[in-house]
């Protein structure tokens, strides 16, 4: 869809907002849009099985036309393509026609239910917001004119509302400031994890997923490179309600099967996958003051087998959950702050030791700053396997480091972005490092390319040589690029953490102190 549209799409719908909170604003504009593309892919197969019901040369041909109407509204027909069925209150149609009657809220929240009824699935996660939302009555009859003129085009292969709906996600983030990486990852970052990992076939897992995003983008390469879409099964946890729900819409619409756990929950404390070990793993975990897990109830969990780590914050049980749910021949990519990489405290660098020895981290790649919607602070990928050989070159005890914090663009005053050549740069590099010879397509009569390394850019590192660096894990130290401060931690946070020892070192100064007096007041001094 062209991006003028997209953005005077969000134009409009910011104005007819008015006072009220994106966080509350954003639930029943993207239930229009749900409710829209639902009614819209709906649309399509119907016309579909019309044209096949009264084609006799279609296997589907129906001669008498009373069947052909009697079967199109046989729910069968449309969840055997992964079309939503969408029961006729519920179709735009029948919204949009009374989108100014007064009881339009009611009958929006009558169309989630209806659709949850008949897609058990979604049972309770629509949002049926509409009779107690703040918005005014014609507010909402605007708001469904202006869903209403979204419309498919061809060439966009169906995804048209599927891409809106991602956009307006991404605008509402950045509408609700350090609080939109709660449910929304920055699509440079899914990118180079994406295509990094290349996922073809297989289980996806995301432990931390947000709204969905990597999903959405994995299912989309899989797709782009001669997968189906019953080649990919999706799990999936999130912790915050309204956020499970929204991803739920996300991959709903998308027509994607999935598996969120029956509810939403703490990953660490109500693992909704317990025994799963997926192929492909994504994964965007909290950062700083939202980054912690209930150590204490949980001190003995199977999944700490490199060393239990501090309860706050959680970097490492995540990448340790991580490296949990990984199958033999599985990969991961883990979104993880830069002080990762460098820590030496609450033995989170004795448990990194113990990652690397083990040889599970595959690929560290060091990110530029300011690529998230609600801090600018760098951030580094940590790429996971458990066997190095399982494609090409087996590269059993190296680790790549690629250092890509001069790469992207200010796409404005606050914001960076990576461009497609910076991302391919990236996952290429990778990929030759592996020899991954599928994921590199070589034109005819030209020599595949050699992995080299490239001093400021990439370096294969043996374990021996990262032994040598103390575990130490920035990509500028192998790769000979300028050494920059690896502990990004928010300043605050910091300070905070920095007055709570000047507290406690004073506490124990004063302690010292009434000891000394009372010693030499026994000796016969004053002080």
């Amino acid at each position: 869809m062209n991006q003028d549209f997209k953005n005077a799409l969000w134009g409009t719908a910011n104005t007819l907002r008015g006072s009220v909170d994106p966080s509350e604003y954003k639930y029943p504009v993207l239930g229009l849009i749900f409710l829209k593309y639902a009614s819209e892919a709906f649309a399509a197969r119907r016309k579909t099985l019309e044209r096949a019901f009264s084609d006799p040369n279609d296997d589907l041909y129906l001669k008498d036309p009373e069947a052909r109407v009697s079967f199109l509204e046989d729910r069968n027909y449309y969840v055997m393509e992964n079309v939503l069925w969408v029961p006729e209150r519920a179709r735009w149609p029948f919204i949009q026609g009374n989108a100014k009657q007064p009881n339009i809220a009611v009958l929006l929240d009558e169309a989630m239910g209806l659709i949850e009824a008949d897609n058990p699935k979604l049972d309770g996660l629509l949002p049926k917001v509409y009779v107690r939302t703040v918005l005014e009555q014609n507010t909402l009859g605007s708001l469904i004119d202006l869903v209403a003129s979204i419309n498919f085009d061809a060439k966009d292969g169906g995804d048209v509302l599927g891409d809106v709906y991602e956009y307006f996600l991404g605008n509402f983030a950045g509408a609700e400031g350090k609080n939109a990486g709660e449910f929304f990852t920055t699509k440079p970052i899914v990118s180079v994890i994406v295509e990094v990992l290349a996922p073809r076939k297989g289980k996806l897992y995301d432990g931390a997923c947000g709204a969905g995003g990597m999903f959405v983008s994995g299912k989309r390469y899989a797709l782009s490179h001669g997968s189906t879409a019953r080649d990919i099964s999706i799990y999936g946890q999130e912790r915050n309600p309204n956020t499970w729900k929204l991803a739920a819409m996300n991959l709903a619409i998308r027509g994607l099967d999935f598996n969120l756990g029956e509810s939403h929950g703490d990953t660490f404390s109500a693992d909704k996958h317990p025994n799963l070990k997926a192929d492909y793993i994504f994964m965007n975990p909290p950062f700083g003051a939202q980054s912690e897990w209930p150590r204490d109830s949980l001190m003995n969990d199977p999944r700490w087998v490199y060393g239990i780590p501090p309860a706050k914050p959680a970097h490492f049980a995540w990448l340790q959950h991580a490296v949990h749910h990984l199958s033999n021949k599985g990969q991961c990519g883990i979104v993880m702050p830069n002080g990762t990489l460098t820590t030496t405290s609450g033995g989170e660098d004795t448990i990194r030791q113990k990652m690397v020895e083990d040889d599970v981290v595959e690929c560290i790649v060091a990110l530029p700053g300011q690529l998230f919607l609600n801090t600018q602070i760098p951030c580094c990928l940590w790429f996971l396997a458990k066997d190095k050989s399982k494609n090409g070159r087996d590269r059993t005890g190296e680790v790549l480091f690629i250092d890509a914090r001069k790469m992207g663009f200010m796409k404005s005053r606050v914001n960076r972005d990576l461009s497609e050549e910076d991302i391919q740069k990236i996952a290429q590099t990778v990929h030759l490092w592996r020899e991954d010879d599928d994921r590199l397509p070589v034109p005819e009569g030209e020599e595949a390319p050699v992995y080299q390394d490239i001093p400021g850019f990439c370096k294969s590192a043996t374990l021996e040589a990262i032994q040598g660096h103390g575990y130490v894990l920035s990509p500028g130290r192998y790769t000979g690029s300028e050494e920059t401060e690896d502990d990004d931690e928010v300043f605050k946070e910091k300070l905070d953490e920095l007055v709570g020892e000047l507290k406690g070192l004073f506490g124990r100064s004063d302690g010292l102190r009434a000891e000394v007096k009372k010693g030499l007041k026994e000796l016969g001094y004053e002080l």
